[in-house]
């Protein structure tokens, strides 16, 4: 059995007559890089502050490694957290803000400042320390955070939405270079963010917050490919949701169930609708929309509902694209990529 890093149990905040976190149960096991994923006012960032002590749980547990730290002090629990806004003191070095910490705790001079200049490398900032933080880029900054968080090598890194402040390329390519930091220091990085693709792309294993509570937790292509919830299926992704009557005319039974708009072909009408395991469907084109690398048709069904497909441009130009508007076409998939969403 997997140690487990972070352990919460029924985990409840409420801040006045308002429920923030309204029963949370999760295991995060010891070296994963987990993402905590869902809009404003979920929970998640609540959650992380729970876990690095910032704010006290009205009931339920915490523990770390094992131990009950549910009313320990943020000092007293050995995890770092990294902020969105990086909090660098501006008047020290690169080098002195991440020694910082090891000063602080009093270890010696040499020895911290070996740290520092070793946690600088892991970040590839060799040769930065002696700038001050206003002389460095968002993403030189946003390193610089890192590095001073495990100078001291907790157990746990936590990190708040620590890349949105940056611009789209700047953070992809945090992105990446995250997840290779969290590979190569093996340690537990639990990460808090809005942003669907981001969570995708980084994470073991992802916990989908609404409304206080979990939806859902899996590996990224668990919650893609098979969301537990409308609310996952809508929120991570496109997602089209086909329901009642609809439902039952296009996919021959009733309830709610999804369908990504990628897996989705956009067909001539007059098509084969009997290709062996594939549903079908015909309608008109409603809208299109150019994305430069691919074409997004949204189309009115003959049995009613609205399917958004998703198609690269391998030969599609912007001039191409806005003659489908009006026409008719049937849109076909496997039925293996039609997911019954409970309701």
């Amino acid at each position: 059995m997997e140690a487990s890093a972070i352990r919460l149990r029924d985990l409840r905040k409420s801040f006045g007559d308002t429920s923030a976190v309204a029963g949370v149960d999760l295991e995060i096991r010891d070296g994963e890089f987990f993402s905590m994923l869902g809009p404003s006012g979920s929970g998640k960032t609540t959650v992380l502050r729970m876990i690095a002590g910032f704010e006290t749980p009205t009931s339920g547990t915490i523990e770390l490694a094992g131990q009950d730290v549910t009313r320990r002090a943020p000092f007293e629990r050995d995890v770092h957290t990294v902020f969105q806004d990086y909090a660098l003191f501006p008047h020290m070095s690169v080098e002195q803000n991440v020694a910082y910490s090891l000063k602080v705790r009093r270890v010696p001079k040499a020895e911290r400042l070996a740290r520092a200049r070793k946690a600088l490398a892991e970040v590839r900032l060799d040769g930065y320390g002696g700038r001050r933080p206003a002389q460095l880029s968002g993403g030189q900054r946003q390193r610089v955070a890192l590095a001073r968080a495990l100078v001291g090598r907790p157990s746990v890194l936590l990190l708040d939405e620590p890349l949105g402040a940056l611009d789209l390329k700047l953070r992809e390519q945090m992105q990446i270079e995250l997840k290779a930091l969290q590979r190569e220091v093996g340690i537990t990085f639990v990460f808090v963010t809005h942003d669907q693709e981001e969570a995708l792309t980084m994470s073991d294993r992802v916990a989908v917050f609404h409304q206080g509570r979990i939806e859902q937790v899996g590996t990224p292509a668990e919650i893609y490919e098979r969301p537990a919830t409308a609310f996952v299926a809508s929120f991570v992704g496109t997602s089209n949701l086909l329901t009642g009557e609809a439902a039952l005319r296009v996919l021959g039974e009733s309830g709610t169930h999804s369908i990504r708009p990628e897996k989705i072909q956009v067909l001539k009408e007059t098509a084969d609708p009997d290709e062996e395991g594939h549903a079908t469907a015909v309608g008109t084109v409603a809208e299109v929309v150019y994305l430069g690398d691919a074409t997004r048709f949204l189309v009115d069904l003959d049995g009613g509902g609205r399917l958004t497909a998703l198609q690269q441009n391998l030969d599609t130009s912007a001039e191409d694209v806005a003659a489908y508007r009006g026409t008719r076409v049937r849109l076909r998939w496997q039925r293996r990529h039609t997911v019954h969403v409970p309701d």
